[in-house]
């Protein structure tokens, strides 16, 4: 792309510097916690397996409450619109995928967790958060419910995971391919 067409998206308003750090938070929280979440499922039982299935437990709360956070944020500051450059250059399914892509990364934000939440609930495991204080139980107790919130917990999981390498992926292309400046706007510093 001509050196114009970058500095202008470059120069384009930029997210928020709380928009950021929760941007980047929230995305290094989800990738250490599905890597967590797949090293712990295939363990034997034992101490160790509880201790990285209570963390596991906490750490998806402490995502809940960011994702809670984060839109609000979100809802209160509204992002930069697309440079106007970069949204011509892009075809109109490329656009619909940007904001599609979004809208459901946020949905997942939030049933993941939430389907953990309730899994651990109806197999009987409160969630007792930092080892300090219980949390109220999201669905009763249901062997039943339980065998089929963990299948669910698992797929929405791993969608989110494989939405997350898509959205990477995009960014990646916009930085060494399009070379349009649109990563640099999620970047801390002065670009």
């Amino acid at each position: 792309m001509p050196h114009s067409h970058q500095s202008q998206a470059q120069t384009a308003p930029r997210y928020t510097r709380t928009a950021m750090l929760l941007h980047w938070l929230l995305g290094l929280a989800l990738v250490t916690l599905f890597g967590v979440g797949l090293y712990m499922a295939d363990l034997p039982f034992s101490p160790q397996r509880l201790k990285l299935y209570n963390w596991h437990k906490w750490a998806g709360v402490s995502i809940l409450a960011l994702s809670l956070l984060r839109l609000v944020w979100r809802l209160v500051h509204r992002p930069p619109q697309l440079p106007a450059q970069v949204k011509k250059a892009m075809p109109r399914w490329q656009q619909l995928a940007h904001h599609g892509a979004h809208h459901l990364l946020y949905l997942l934000f939030f049933a993941v967790p939430l389907l953990g939440w309730a899994y651990s609930s109806a197999a009987g495991f409160p969630i007792v958060f930092f080892g300090l204080w219980q949390l109220p139980d999201f669905v009763a107790a249901s062997p039943e419910l339980a065998d089929a919130l963990k299948p669910l917990h698992k797929l929405s999981a791993f969608a989110m995971a494989a939405l997350v390498l898509v959205h990477v992926a995009a960014a990646v292309k916009h930085h060494f391919v399009d070379r349009d400046g649109l990563l640099l706007r999620m970047l801390p510093g002065r670009h």
